[in-house]
C-alpha cells in the first residue's frame, strides 16, 4: 500500500540535514510547511555565528531552501520562552557546579513541545526534523520506539531520550536511515545551496564557547565568585575564578603549578570549592541519576542490563541499571568511566533501541 500523503511541518535550521528532510517529504507528495525558530537575538555577527544553529544567517538559509522547494515558510519567535526554559536553566546549572546540556532541554521544551503543538494546531499531521535517529511502532508492545540513526558517527538519539510517546507518534525523521555522506550527496544532487555548509557546532547563544563570560555578562551579579582549589585531602593548593568556569575532567585554566597534571575531579557549590586531583581520580564505576524517562518500557521494576552513554560523544559502556525509590536509578558500569559529570544526561540503550535516560546527580 502506498503511504498516505500528509501535511507535515519541518523544523528547518538552514542546514544540510533539515533541508534534505524537507526535500524528501515534498518529493513523496506530502504537503510540506517549513518552520524555523527565532530563539536568540544576536547583538553582533561574528565568524562563530556561522557554526551556530538558529542564527539570522541560518534562518535566511532556511527561507532560501523553502523558496527553492516551493513550500510555505514561517519563523516563530520564541525568544522569551527560550530565555526562560533554556538559558535560565543553563546558567542555574553552572552556578550549581553542574554542566548542563541545553540542546536536550531545547528539544524537549521547544522543538518537540511548543513547535510540535503549534504545528498540530496549524493542521499538520506530523513534525519532521533532520535528526539522525529513527522512529518505529512496535505492535507487540503497542508503543513507539526510538532507534539510533544508522550512521554511528552522527547518531543523535542521545538528544531525544526524554521525548514522550505522544510526541513520538507525531514525529518523523526522514534522514535517520542515511549516512551523513549520503545526505550531502543527495543535497548536492538536488541543487540545494547548502550541500557543503559547515555543521552547527556551538551552543546557539554562546559565542566561541565562552560559557563563563556569557553567564557573567547575562547576570547583574554572581551569587558567588572566587574560591579555593583544594586537593582530595582538603589541602588548599590554589584559587579559582568562580565555579562556573569549571567542569569535571577539566585540566586547563586552573593556574596551579604541579609536577603531575591536575584535573577538576569535583565541584562543591556549597563551599565554593574546586577539588583537583590526578587523572586516576576521574574514574568512577557508579552514578545516581534522577528524573528518569523511559521510552521502551513503562517503568523499571528490577535491575536491567544496558549500554549507557554519560555524554553525547562518550562511547557506550555495559552497565546495570537498578531502580531506586521515586524516579531515580543507580547505574553500575562493568568498567570505570572517565569524568562522570553531574548535570549531563545518561542515556540507556539495548542494541539499536533507546530504552530511556535521566540526569546525572553524582558519581561514586
Amino acid at each position: 500500500m502506498p503511504a498516505m500523503k500528509q501535511k507535515i511541518a519541518v523544523a528547518m535550521s538552514g542546514g544540510v540535514d533539515s533541508s534534505l528532510a524537507a526535500a524528501l517529504l515534498k518529493e513523496q507528495g506530502n504537503e510540506v510547511v517549513g518552520f524555523s525558530l527565532q530563539l536568540w537575538h544576536e547583538k553582533e555577527a561574528s565568524p562563530s555565528t556561522k557554526k551556530r544553529c538558529c542564527s539570522f544567517g541560518n534562518l535566511a538559509d532556511a527561507r532560501l531552501i523553502a523558496n527553492k522547494l516551493g513550500i510555505p515558510f514561517y519563523v516563530i519567535n520564541l525568544e522569551g520562552k527560550f530565555r526562560k526554559e533554556v538559558i535560565d536553566y543553563f546558567i542555574r546549572e553552572y552556578l550549581r557546579g553542574r554542566t548542563p546540556n541545553p540542546c536536550i532541554w531545547c528539544n524537549s521544551k521547544l522543538k518537540f513541545g511548543l513547535l510540535l503543538q503549534r504545528s498540530l494546531l496549524s493542521g499538520c499531521h506530523k513534525l519532521a526534523t533532520g535528526h539522525y535517529a529513527r522512529v518505529e511502532y512496535d505492535h507487540s508492545r503497542e508503543r513507539y520506539i526510538l532507534k539510533k540513526g544508522i550512521d554511528s558517527e552522527k547518531d543523535q538519539s542521545y538528544f531525544l531520550f526524554n521525548i514522550t510517546q505522544q510526541q513520538l507518534r507525531c514525529l518523523t525523521l526522514p534522514i535517520g536511515s542515511l549516512t551523513k555522506a549520503r545526505v550531502r550527496q543527495m543535497v548536492e544532487e538536488k541543487g540545494l545551496p547548502v550541500a557543503f555548509k559547515e555543521e552547527s557546532q556551538e551552543v546557539c547563544f554562546v559565542s566561541n564557547s565562552h560559557y563563563a563570560t556569557f553567564i557573567e555578562n547575562t547576570l547583574d551579579k554572581l551569587s558567588q565568585g572566587e574560591g579555593l582549589i583544594i586537593d582530595s585531602n582538603g589541602n588548599t593548593i590554589g584559587k579559582h575564578k568562580g565555579i562556573h568556569h569549571y567542569t569535571i575532567g577539566q585540566r586547563r585554566g586552573m593556574g596551579i603549578a604541579s609536577v603531575h597534571p591536575l584535573y577538576v575531579i569535583a565541584i562543591d557549590p556549597q563551599k565554593n570549592t574546586i577539588v583537583a586531583g590526578p587523572k586516576e581520580k576521574l574514574y568512577n564505576s557508579k552514578l545516581i541519576a534522577d528524573n528518569i524517562h523511559w521510552l521502551s518500557i513503562d517503568s523499571l521494576v528490577k535491575p536491567m542490563k544496558v549500554t549507557a552513554k554519560i555524554r553525547y560523544k562518550h562511547k557506550e559502556a555495559p552497565a546495570l541499571v537498578t531502580p531506586m525509590k521515586g524516579r531515580g536509578v543507580v547505574v553500575e558500569f562493568e568498567q570505570p568511566q572517565r569524568a562522570i559529570t553531574p548535570g549531563q544526561a545518561v542515556v540507556f540503550f539495548q542494541g539499536e533501541e533507546v530504552t530511556g535516560g535521566g540526569w546525572i546527580q553524582r558519581a561514586f
